[in-house]
C-alpha cells in the first residue's frame, strides 16, 4: 500500500498548529492554577497537572479522530479492523 505524503507546507502548518496548541495548554494551565490558589503550592501542582492532562487528552483525541475519520477504535471500518489508525485497512 502506497500513501502520498502531504506537501511540506501543509506538514509545517500542522506541526506549528500542534506545537502552539500544546504550549498554550501547558502555559495556560499554570496561569490558571496560580490564579485559583495563589498560596497553596501543592494545590497549584494538582490543578496544573489535572488541567494539562485533560488538555492533552483533548488534543490527542482530536488528532486521532482527524487522522482516521473512517476507522477509530470505537467505530471500526467496513473491514472490521478494530486497530484504528495504527493498522491500515
Amino acid at each position: 500500500m502506497t500513501s502520498q505524503q502531504p506537501p511540506l507546507w501543509r506538514r509545517a502548518v500542522a506541526e506549528l498548529l500542534g506545537t502552539s496548541l500544546l504550549v498554550m495548554i501547558v502555559v495556560d494551565s499554570g496561569i490558571a492554577a496560580q490564579q485559583l490558589s495563589p498560596i497553596d503550592v501543592g494545590l497549584q501542582l494538582l490543578q496544573n497537572s489535572t488541567a494539562t492532562v485533560l488538555g492533552l487528552t483533548v488534543l490527542i483525541w482530536c488528532s486521532v479522530l482527524s487522522a482516521a475519520p473512517t476507522s477509530t477504535p470505537w467505530f471500526p471500518s467496513s473491514t472490521g479492523s478494530w486497530a484504528g489508525a495504527a493498522v491500515p485497512d
